[in-house]
């Protein structure tokens, strides 16, 4: 199946997931009740660390901002828990290594942004960092997020420093901070994927995807789990779409129930590109249903909702999360009728000469975002077969468990989504995608290609 997909921030990290509430078994999820889902107040940390020292005081420069800018933020030494204003607290930490320590330079592959080689070495040894935490009430959730990211961003420029991000934990350089936080958000309510992001990663058999940052807009973070590594682009989609929907004041009409409209998206930034992406079958509607979320360690320090797509037909979770994307965004698949002739299958041996190799390093562990698809046949009723591309999940032996990628056409049994079992022994060809998009294998498609075209 051919799915169209748009455009995403879509951080693809090894974390494990924080949540206030108790842990509860997947049956006992409760149904996210109707209603406005921000909070009365909101809370957050941001951070300027210095490479190594800051060479100006930056308490004493922040306070001269805080006046020339005229500023509503009001310095104290203790937020309250419940802001009826706008607060700031400040502290100057000198022993960052001990108190506050910077993400080390792996960590730093994934959530750096914009920052040299240098400036990742130099900020192992930083030595101090201004640790700003803002508070107010739901009713400034805008006007005080702008206005506390545009005073970070010119504190930072007149220290010095790099800015930090705590609760979606990533590290700026100043024009990066510029450019995603604050480039084109004039007024209003800003394109939510620039000011979170979605960490993705193995847990169990599939893949868990749960938002950073929400906890900003007083909204909570979102979660989808059970999802496959080709599906990342669609489901972070579906997540910073409904994101959004929340922060510009979407409501829950009905317990558990939210119908989420690409149209009544308000901001045309992140409307339109996703409505012209639309197949002509797409219906632009997401049936979505909302449970509170399982914490998992690691996860924000926020409440959390949890996508579900049982509203969607299907006999798994897997068909269900297929519909729900094929509805929204629209599918196109094809059959091709191809007769092997002698480099098809010569072609194909060599794939199959190279799978004991791909499921030695499959079972080692793939890198975060890498996959493996293979095809194989299946048999058609009546005779014949129809050759479509799974992707893999479990791999032992000479048995494969997968998840398959193809709406069948002439296998009324079958659907895409649906986990199906295969022999190693009868698979076609291969592809691996690597996390940055590389692809290997499908040799194979190169000659169908020229069949078709004689």
């Amino acid at each position: 199946m051919n799915i169209i997909k748009t455009n995403i921030f879509f951080l693809v990290l090894i974390i494990s997931g924080c949540f206030s509430s108790p842990v509860l078994a997947e049956k006992q999820q409760q149904l996210i009740p109707a209603g406005s889902l921000m909070s009365k107040s909101i809370h957050f940390q941001f951070a300027v660390y210095y490479l190594p020292a800051a060479k100006k005081d930056p308490v004493k420069v922040l306070k001269q901002l805080l006046r020339l800018k005229g500023l509503n933020f009001k310095l104290v030494d203790k937020i309250p828990k419940s802001p009826k204003k706008m607060f700031m607290q400040v502290r100057l930490e000198k022993n960052v290594l001990k108190n506050y320590s910077a993400p080390g330079l792996d960590t730093l592959k994934y959530s750096g942004r914009g920052l040299s080689k240098k400036q990742a070495r130099v900020l192992q040894k930083s030595k101090q960092a201004l640790i700003v935490n803002f508070a107010y009430p739901s009713k400034d959730v805008w006007n005080g997020l702008h206005a506390a990211t545009e005073l970070m961003e010119i504190l930072a420029r007149k220290t010095n420093g790099l800015l930090w991000d705590e609760v979606t934990r990533e590290m700026f350089s100043l024009d990066a901070w510029k450019d995603r936080r604050l480039a084109n958000w004039t007024s209003g309510v800003p394109d939510i994927s620039k000011h979170i992001t979605i960490h993705a990663y193995k847990s169990g058999e599939f893949i868990r995807a749960i938002t950073l940052g929400m906890e900003k807009f007083g909204l909570p973070d979102v979660v989808v789990d059970n999802f496959v590594w080709s599906s990342n682009s669609s489901v972070g989609n579906v997540m910073n779409l409904f994101s959004q929907a929340m922060a510009e004041g979407a409501v829950v009409t009905k317990a558990g129930v939210f119908d989420l409209n690409i149209k009544s998206i308000k901001h045309p930034g992140v409307r339109e590109p996703q409505l012209k992406s639309l197949l002509e079958n797409a219906k632009a509607v997401a049936h979505l249903s909302l449970r509170q979320g399982i914490w998992e360690e690691g996860d924000p320090g926020n409440r959390l909702i949890q996508l579900k797509f049982d509203r969607y037909k299907g006999r798994d979770v897997h068909a269900k999360l297929d519909a729900m994307v094929s509805s929204l965004f629209g599918s196109e698949d094809s059959i091709k009728y191809i007769k092997h002739n002698a480099a098809l299958e010569i072609e194909s041996e060599k794939a199959k000469s190279k799978l004991p190799a791909l499921r030695k390093d499959f079972n080692a562990g793939l890198q975060p975002g890498e996959l493996i698809q293979v095809k194989a046949p299946f048999p058609i009723p009546g005779g014949g077969s129809e050759w479509m591309w799974v992707e893999v999940s479990k791999w032992k032996g000479n048995a494969i468990e997968d998840l398959l990628k193809n709406e069948p056409f002439n296998i009324p049994t079958l659907h895409a989504g649906q986990i199906v079992k295969v022999n190693q022994q009868d698979v076609f060809d291969y592809i691996r995608r690597y996390p940055n998009g590389k692809e290997i294998g499908n040799k194979t498609a190169e000659i169908i290609s020229k069949m078709r075209s004689q």
